[in-house]
C-alpha cells in the first residue's frame, strides 16, 4: 500500500479494524465513509481516533465526501468527550507522514485528545509510562451512547 505523503507497507491497523475484527469493542461508531475508535494505548482517557474506512494516507488524496464525514465524526466526537468527560481543552490533531509524528504513515486519522491541567500525560513522555484510571471497555461504555444519539439527531 502506498500513500501520497505516506511510505509502503503491507499491513494496515486502520484497514483492519473491519467489522469482523477482533478489537471491534474499540470502535464507537461507524459510517459507511469513516468509522471513530479508542486509541488502544491511548495519551488521557477518551483518547478516541476519526478514521476514514478506505485505505488513504492524506486529506489530499481524501475524497469531499470522506473529508465531510471525517469533519461531522471529529465535531461529533468533540461533544461527545465534552459531554462525557467534562474536559478543560482537547487536542485535534493530524500527522501526516513519519516526520510529523505519525506512528501509521499511509492511513489518515484525526486524534482526540482530551485534556485538564495538570494532566498525566507527561508521563509517557518522562517515563514511559501511560496513567489511567479507566479500561477501554469503560471508556468505550461511556461514549458510544453518546455517538448513537448523535447520529440519530442528525447533529
Amino acid at each position: 500500500m502506498t500513500g501520497a505523503i505516506g511510505g509502503t507497507s503491507d499491513h494496515c491497523i486502520f484497514c483492519d479494524a473491519g467489522p469482523d475484527s477482533s478489537r471491534d469493542d474499540l470502535v464507537l461508531v461507524r459510517t459507511p465513509l469513516c468509522y471513530v475508535v479508542l486509541n488502544l494505548y491511548p495519551y488521557n482517557n477518551g483518547h478516541l481516533m476519526v478514521v476514514p474506512k478506505r485505505h488513504v494516507a492524506s486529506l489530499a488524496s481524501s475524497t469531499p465526501e470522506e473529508l465531510v464525514d471525517v469533519m461531522r465524526l471529529t465535531r461529533h466526537a468533540e461533544i461527545a468527550l465534552a459531554q462525557a468527560y467534562t474536559p478543560q481543552g482537547i487536542n485535534v490533531g493530524i500527522n501526516l507522514g513519519r516526520p510529523a509524528g505519525a506512528g501509521i504513515v499511509d492511513h489518515l486519522h484525526v486524534h482526540l485528545v482530551p485534556r485538564w491541567t495538570g494532566d498525566t500525560s507527561f508521563m509517557s513522555v518522562v517515563g514511559d509510562t501511560r496513567v489511567l484510571p479507566e479500561e477501554l471497555p469503560q471508556t468505550a461504555a461511556r461514549l458510544r451512547p453518546i455517538f448513537e444519539r448523535l447520529a440519530n439527531d442528525n447533529v
